[in-house]
């Protein structure tokens, strides 16, 4: 039971919540003050105006974060970041380790799968760092590259330019033409 609180003709300004120590045993007391609530005619509803933490500003926690990024470390934890300054762990990136890693299959890009002749996978995974590994980030193997596409783009791209460069120089030769008709 709580007694009349708040400043819709309340007599406190504070309420106190206690734990039963033997339910909760790590819980101590929680004083909520009302002192800082203001009553305006909102359709019969309050308006609370809180501060965060205490007095000195101790204890105020954090906004609710968007997550902005995500970043790998060298031991293959994978970080998000979010807006108000926090980061958590979501995982970890776990690595396989075969008897005879040349006996791998390759099933295309960089994907490849185990054989009798690499040896088995137990399908946990083991972590980078145990064998004084490290993950590089932001770098890009050849084995992810399709080099016959990334040439083709760039011989089209080689073309376009061509192309847009020959136009800029028949536009500049009938500039010429109209300037000398003019004369």
């Amino acid at each position: 039971s709580f007694k009349n609180v708040g400043t819709a003709g309340g007599t406190e300004s504070t309420l106190t919540l206690h734990f039963d120590t033997g339910t909760f045993p790590s819980f101590t007391d929680i004083t909520i003050d009302f002192s800082k609530c203001s009553n305006l005619n909102n359709n019969g509803s309050s308006t609370v105006s809180p501060i965060r933490g205490d007095a000195k500003g101790n204890g105020a926690g954090r906004k609710v974060g968007e997550m902005s990024g995500i970043e790998i470390q060298k031991d293959g934890m994978i970080y998000a970041n979010y807006d108000n300054g926090c980061s958590r762990l979501l995982g970890q990136i776990a690595v396989a380790t075969f008897a005879n890693a040349s006996g791998l299959a390759k099933e295309g890009d960089n994907l490849y799968s185990a054989t009798q002749n690499s040896g088995d996978f137990d399908g946990i995974g083991t972590d980078i760092t145990t064998g004084g590994g490290y993950m590089n980030t932001g770098v890009l193997e050849m084995s992810n590259v399709d080099l016959s596409s990334e040439f083709t783009e760039m011989i089209t791209t080689q073309r376009g330019f061509q192309a847009n460069s020959r136009i800029i120089t028949v536009s500049d030769t009938l500039l010429e033409e109209l300037t000398n008709l003019k004369r």
